[in-house]
């Protein structure tokens, strides 16, 4: 069997904008489903000798080559034989219109082929990144075309950005009505402007923020308590956490804990 995770870091100038660079190359494990769960983050993919087969979940089935998948509050089902190769990439709200001009609230509970929003970008990009010769040297392909494509004046309303930021930051605890106090407008305007920009309402992108938070400590290797990750997350008590975590990974936590432990090595 083989498990390699390597993490590269973006150029400077594109880390507003994207995460770290995550490779993967995996052969010889049972066939099986992957969970692609809810996050602040819309998600980037290049498949290598694979396309990734996307069923269920939020999308109606299809496979892909390289796709952008907006943000969602439901998890994607993405099959796979065994086998998987390729690059992924955080994609921040800003970043969607940044590097892709699309607005992240248009890609929400959405998956699309890379070809149909930057057809420039998508010619080309699989096949240099799967005949490139070393994961650094996949690295400095994709900080070329992104920088390429990086238009950092395509920029949201100071209002929004603000809110988003404050949300992550407060790990999701912050209350809806204290929100729209810091940006000066209504809870009911900022929720419609909020849905807009982002594809979910702040109430619903707060839970997401948070269950991220939680998922994110359940990996950590010393192992916490669900109740102490709970606890620690906001949640009211370990049965309202195991709720979310039904909601947005489809499982209890200690089925998903069981599937998707995974450990990242840096790329040295």
């Amino acid at each position: 069997m083989v498990s390699e995770f390597v993490v590269g870091v973006p150029h400077p100038r594109l880390r507003p904008f994207v995460g770290d660079y995550s490779g993967y190359r995996i052969r010889g494990s049972s066939p099986g489903v992957h969970v692609g769960l809810p996050s602040r983050a819309l998600t980037f993919i290049v498949a290598f000798d694979d396309p990734v087969d996307v069923d269920g979940g939020f999308v109606e089935r299809d496979r892909y080559w390289a796709l952008l998948a907006g943000l969602h509050a439901r998890p994607a089902l993405i099959r796979h034989d065994g086998r998987q190769h390729g690059v992924q990439l955080s994609v921040t709200p800003a970043g969607a219109a940044a590097l892709f001009g699309v607005p992240a609230g248009l890609l929400s509970h959405q998956v699309v082929h890379l070809d149909a929003v930057v057809p420039d970008v998508a010619a080309g990009l699989v096949e240099r990144l799967t005949g490139a010769r070393s994961w650094r040297a996949r690295w400095a392909i994709l900080d070329a075309v992104l920088l390429g494509r990086l238009s950092p004046d395509d920029v949201m309303a100071p209002e929004l950005a603000h809110a988003w930021s404050a949300l992550v930051r407060g790990h999701g605890a912050i209350e809806i009505g204290e929100l729209a106090d810091s940006v000066g407008w209504s809870r009911a305007h900022l929720s419609r402007r909020f849905a807009t920009a982002f594809g979910m309402s702040p109430k619903v992108m707060s839970r997401v923020v948070r269950f991220e938070r939680a998922q994110r400590m359940l990996r950590l290797p010393t192992r916490p308590s669900l109740a102490s990750v709970a606890a620690a997350c906001g949640y009211a008590d370990q049965a309202h956490m195991t709720r979310d975590l039904h909601e947005f990974a489809g499982s209890s936590p200690t089925a998903w804990m069981a599937d998707e432990m995974i450990t990242f090595v840096q790329d040295t």
